[in-house]
């Protein structure tokens, strides 16, 4: 059931507030009042409501004041000015900073229940013209894709934008996790704040306490002067926090402490902070896996996991992988001097049958390929053969800091033989290097392609073949 509009009353007389409830309560609203200035824009900080009712003579400021801020902040309302000192000069005044309508006092109950109907119905009929243009371009701040389960994304950051609430993003690697972060902080009534992203899973674990907190001078070795943290630096904006299961527990307990109190100190400080920070947190892993696993705290998860936000792999999006290939291709022709503009259909019928268990990223290294190596106006299949092709072999190679697991698992003499001292085949020793990582990196699919060196992409596609097999085998 949809949500019922919201109407904000900024009225400092209590007589005319109980006359606007008297009044609309038929239009079937949300009304919320603000008798002070200070108090409406509070109120337009944490939530933008669909329309205004605005008085512009107030205690503490000029309604006018409040009109710009919502307009300077670009916020989707409809601004309605309701004044008792009404003159054609207020007036232009007025419409000219943006209102939607002019109401003088004293005034019929229809006038004013006629204007709120009208502003309300305008700012559905907006909200109809973006789902259609969402649906002819599939464009929606920043995020490509027009598909039923993208459409879902998209009325979950609607919905949640304005809020201060913390949305965990959940998804495979390549999905546009970090994407739909920066869309709830563009739409949200923050976007003038900074958007600040930290990914728990690259920072060292020794160094993580200080990127997130900051540090004073002389706080540790190396710290030749103070530096502010992620949660200093997003002030006033976004915090977001990308592989967030990846974070020490050690950590865990004193993020939990910030989301609990609101303060924090740096790493050596003593002077308490406060943290006005809107938080968006994302994982490639199930989440409450990691709480029963005793890897993620469960009184963290629940302070985290407030809205939660699945963004769709590629492969469940029908009908997007040839929308996005197509802004691709062409982005990455400009930005090469080549003149691909489309596919023919055989490629079409490549890229749609295609998996793609690397998702988008997956989807732009390819197209970054095919650029790079073909010229002319049309892809055809041939240049997306790799596509068909069988999954290149994992090196033997393993980094010099890959843990001694993986090492082993590839080591000449011990993994790629058996006890008697046949040669095992390849794809059998490539399985248990693989295995080998995945389980030193607790199943984390781009850590493990780190060290074994490979494109993540490849990790998922044997794991899919391997799935394949093993149903189609006889029990």
């Amino acid at each position: 059931m949809p949500a019922k509009p919201r109407l904000l009353l900024v009225e400092d007389t209590p007589s005319i507030l109980r006359l606007y409830h008297e009044v609309l309560k038929k239009l079937d609203v949300d009304l919320v009042d603000a008798d002070t200035g200070a108090r409406a824009l509070a109120l337009l900080q944490n939530e933008v409501p669909d329309a205004v009712l605005l008085d512009l003579e107030l205690p503490d400021t000029n309604g006018v004041e409040i009109l710009r801020s919502i307009q300077k902040r670009g916020l989707a309302c409809a601004v309605i000015v309701v004044t008792a000192h009404g003159s054609v000069k207020v007036a232009v005044e007025a419409m000219r900073e943006g209102a939607y309508d002019f109401i003088v006092k004293p005034f019929a109950p229809d006038r004013l229940r006629i204007t709120v109907r009208n502003a309300l119905d305008r700012r559905r009929l907006e909200r109809l013209a973006a789902a259609s243009d969402i649906a002819r371009n599939g464009v929606f701040c920043g995020l490509l894709g027009a598909s039923l389960p993208m459409r879902a994304v998209y009325n979950v950051i609607e919905s949640t934008a304005r809020s201060r609430a913390t949305v965990f993003i959940t998804g495979e690697s390549g999905t546009g996790k970090e994407l739909c972060a920066q869309a709830l902080h563009q739409l949200s009534p923050r976007r003038d704040g900074p958007f600040v992203a930290v990914n728990c899973g690259a920072i060292p674990k020794e160094l993580m306490e200080s990127e997130m907190f900051g540090h004073v001078k002389g706080a540790f070795t190396g710290a030749a002067m103070t530096r502010e943290g992620a949660i200093a630096r997003s002030r006033g904006g976004t915090l977001f926090l990308d592989e967030i299961c990846e974070m020490d527990l050690l950590l865990q307990v004193k993020l939990l402490r910030v989301l609990q109190s609101g303060e924090f100190t740096k790493v050596g400080g003593s002077d308490i902070e406060r943290a006005d920070v809107r938080y968006v947190c994302a994982t490639n892993r199930d989440p409450w896996e990691e709480v029963q696993a005793g890897r993620f705290r469960e009184d963290l998860y629940y302070r985290l996991h407030v809205v939660p936000c699945a963004m769709p792999p590629l492969r469940e999006r029908e009908g997007d992988v040839l929308l996005l290939a197509r802004h691709f291709l062409r982005l990455y022709a400009k930005e090469e001097g080549k003149a691909f503009t489309d596919f023919d259909p055989d490629a079409v019928a490549t890229l749609s049958r295609y998996p793609w268990p690397g998702n988008i990223r997956e989807l732009q290294n390819v197209l970054r390929n095919v650029v790079l190596f073909n010229d002319g106006t049309t892809v055809t299949a041939a240049m997306l053969s790799r596509l068909d092709a069988p999954a290149p072999r994992v090196a033997s190679r393993v980094s010099a800091y890959a843990p001694p697991a993986v090492v082993a698992a590839v080591a000449p003499g011990s993994a790629a033989t058996t006890a008697a001292g046949t040669i095992k085949p390849l794809w059998q020793v490539e399985k248990e290097a693989i295995e080998a990582a995945l389980a030193v990196c607790d199943g984390n699919v781009p850590r493990a392609a780190a060290l074994l060196e490979v494109n993540p992409s490849t990790i998922y596609r044997r794991k899919a073949e391997w799935d394949k097999a093993r149903l189609a085998s006889p029990a």
